[in-house]
C-alpha cells in the first residue's frame, strides 16, 4: 500500500499572522492545555501524541501554537560533515532557517541526540526576525541565554552546546518526521505550554479545538464547585447529572462565576 498523505486543514502555513489557523480554532488551542489536547486525541484513538521529555527552554515563554514544518537529522560521519560543509548554503540546516515559513513552527527530530545542538541563537533570531513562531527539538539547543533574550518560543530535551557537525547530519526538509518518538506530518499543528509539547493531526484540529473549547468552559464549573467544598465524583469526569447541571449553570447566567 501507498503511504497516507495527510493534508493539512484550513492551515495558512505561510500566512505572516500569529495564528497560521482559523481565528475561532487558534483561540480554543490558546484557552486549552497540552494535556487536555493530548486526552481528547486519546478518545480519537490517539494515544502517542505528547513529546514527551521536552521542556520550555525559558519560563514564562509564550504558548506556542502553530503548523509544523520539520527538519530531519541523521547522525553526523566525519568524512562528510565538517565546518566548511556546515556553511555551504546548500546546507539543509541553514536552509531550515531560511525556508520555514513565516507563520510555522520549526520541529526538529535530532534522533534525541544532545551530543551536539539542533540550534542555537543566532538561528533562534534570524527565525523571529522572519515571523518563525518558535522551535522543538527532541535534543538541545545551544547558547540558552541568548535564545531567552532573542524571545523566541523553544522546547527542547536538554541543553546541547557542542556544535552541530560534530554528531549531527541534517537530510530531510519537510518531511514526515518523528520527534521525541511522536509521528509529525508537515502541516501537523504544534502546541505548546509549560507542561511540553503535544503535536495535533491537522485534519483532526478543527475537531479537538472544538472538543476543547467544551472542556475548558466545563472545567470553570468544575473549579467552582470544588472552591465550594463539593467532592469530585459525579464532578470530574464529568457524568450525566453534571452535565446537566453545567448547561442549568451556563443557561442562568454562571451564578458565582467571576471570571
Amino acid at each position: 500500500m501507498g503511504q497516507t498523505e495527510h493534508p493539512p486543514v484550513n492551515v495558512v502555513v505561510n500566512d505572516s499572522s500569529s495564528e497560521g489557523l482559523e481565528p475561532e480554532v487558534y483561540e480554543a488551542l490558546l484557552l486549552s492545555t497540552t494535556a487536555t489536547l493530548a486526552n481528547i486525541m486519546l478518545g480519537h484513538g490517539l494515544s502517542n501524541t505528547y513529546l514527551l521529555g521536552l521542556s520550555p527552554l525559558a519560563a514564562g515563554q509564550p504558548k506556542l501554537i502553530g503548523p509544523a514544518y520539520t527538519l530531519r537529522f541523521i547522525p553526523a560521519r566525519e568524512d562528510i560533515d565538517s565546518m566548511a560543509n556546515y556553511a555551504s548554503s546548500d546546507n539543509l540546516h541553514r536552509r531550515a532557517i531560511e525556508e520555514c515559513p513565516p507563520g510555522a513552527v520549526l520541529v526538529i527530530d535530532s534522533g534525541r541526540c544532545v551530543r551536539a545542538a539542533s540550534a542555537g541563537d543566532v538561528m533562534a533570531a534570524r527565525l523571529k526576525k522572519r515571523g518563525v513562531l518558535g522551535m522543538v527539538t527532541d535534543g538541545g539547543f545551544r547558547d540558552s541565554q541568548s535564545i531567552r533574550g532573542v524571545g523566541l518560543p523553544a522546547f527542547q530535551q536538554q541543553a546541547a552546546p557542542p556544535a552541530t557537525p560534530i554528531a549531527l547530519h541534517p537530510i530531510e526538509l519537510n518531511g514526515p518526521v518523528g520527534c521525541a518518538g511522536v509521528a509529525i506530518y508537515p502541516g501537523d499543528i504544534i502546541v505548546g505550554d509549560e507542561d511540553g509539547v503535544v503535536a495535533i493531526p491537522a485534519h483532526l484540529v478543527q475537531v479537538v479545538a472544538r472538543e476543547a473549547l467544551r472542556v475548558s468552559r466545563y472545567e470553570e464549573f468544575v473549579d467552582l464547585n470544588i472552591e465550594s467544598g463539593r467532592s469530585i465524583f459525579g464532578l470530574f469526569p464529568s457524568s450525566l447529572e453534571s452535565l446537566q447541571e453545567y448547561e442549568h449553570w451556563v443557561s442562568s447566567g454562571k451564578p458565582g462565576h467571576s471570571k
